[in-house]
């Protein structure tokens, strides 16, 4: 006795597609269809190396303290409440320790160009007036960096989507702190400090709750001058909020469409199928 055909996993999909379309109801079928011919450049989500710059990852920690005015929008009512999720998706913990090992620190807030380690900085132009050969040397240069060593606390972040990195979050002489931070390691030098760490998390529930309130898609620039993505938006007064959460020039915007409504909950199916990155999905990635 043969065992029944599996459906692959297209066929799954596909399947899985047609159920929620159809409870999308008539009059919002027309809106997932043409939502899903659209042609429009999507592209994924930029990639982010793993490197020392805080600011050359995934600026996920920008969510937690999100100002209003970062979302744009129609309606305001939208806005907040897609404010108001978003917030959630980030958590937040503060650690002060007593003593830490200069030396575990391996990453700066504030950094030019992306660099695999300290060490990496530390022979770069950046930091070639840099000469450390001596102890002295290397008082003389952490001084610059913290300026009422060694009573001075180590302001530190770690993000969970960074692995196990340690940004310094000092703003003043960063090609000191990494020169002097490479020659105790190179020396086996074992300098400890007060720190205080902030760590940054996703939110299993407020991710969880993101996917089941809302389409969260990447959209390319070119689609706010795009007549037909904008006629089904203001046609069938679709309710949405943007979202510009990278900065890199030509970065797509982030695109919030409410699953209550079932215009948004169409055009959200329909544009996922017109090839438009799930953002939630990268974040689960990330999680």
């Amino acid at each position: 006795m043969s065992l029944p055909e599996q459906p692959s996993p297209l066929a799954s999909r596909l399947a899985a597609l047609a159920q929620r379309v159809g409870l999308l109801g008539r009059g919002c079928k027309p809106i997932f269809e043409r939502a899903s011919q659209l042609q429009l450049p999507f592209s994924e989500i930029p990639t982010f190396g793993d490197n020392i710059c805080w600011l050359g990852g995934p600026p996920l920690q920008r969510l937690k303290d999100l100002p209003r005015s970062a979302l744009s929008g129609p309606v305001q009512e939208d806005k907040a409440e897609a404010h108001a999720a978003l917030v959630q998706l980030i958590e937040v913990e503060h650690r002060h320790l007593e003593q830490f090992d200069l030396r575990l620190v391996d990453s700066l807030v504030h950094c030019d160009g992306s660099y695999g380690s300290l060490e990496d900085y530390a022979a770069s132009e950046a930091c070639r007036q840099i000469r450390i050969i001596s102890y002295r040397d290397f008082l003389k240069h952490l001084s610059k960096a913290l300026p009422e060593y060694p009573h001075q606390s180590l302001e530190l972040f770690h993000a969970q989507w960074r692995g196990e990195r340690l940004f310094w979050a000092g703003e003043s002489h960063p090609e000191a702190f990494a020169s002097a931070v490479a020659y105790a390691r190179l020396r086996g030098l074992e300098i400890t400090l007060p720190a205080h760490i902030t760590y940054y998390r996703i939110s299993p529930d407020g991710l969880r709750d993101l996917e089941q309130r809302y389409h969260a898609l990447a959209m390319p620039c070119a689609a706010w001058s795009d007549a037909s993505f904008m006629q089904l938006l203001m046609e069938h007064e679709v309710p949405y909020a943007r979202l510009s959460l990278l900065r890199t020039p030509g970065a797509p915007e982030f695109l919030l469409l409410p699953k209550h409504s079932p215009q948004a909950c169409a055009l959200g199916e329909g544009l996922l199928q017109a090839g438009a990155p799930d953002m939630l999905q990268y974040v689960r990635e990330l999680s």
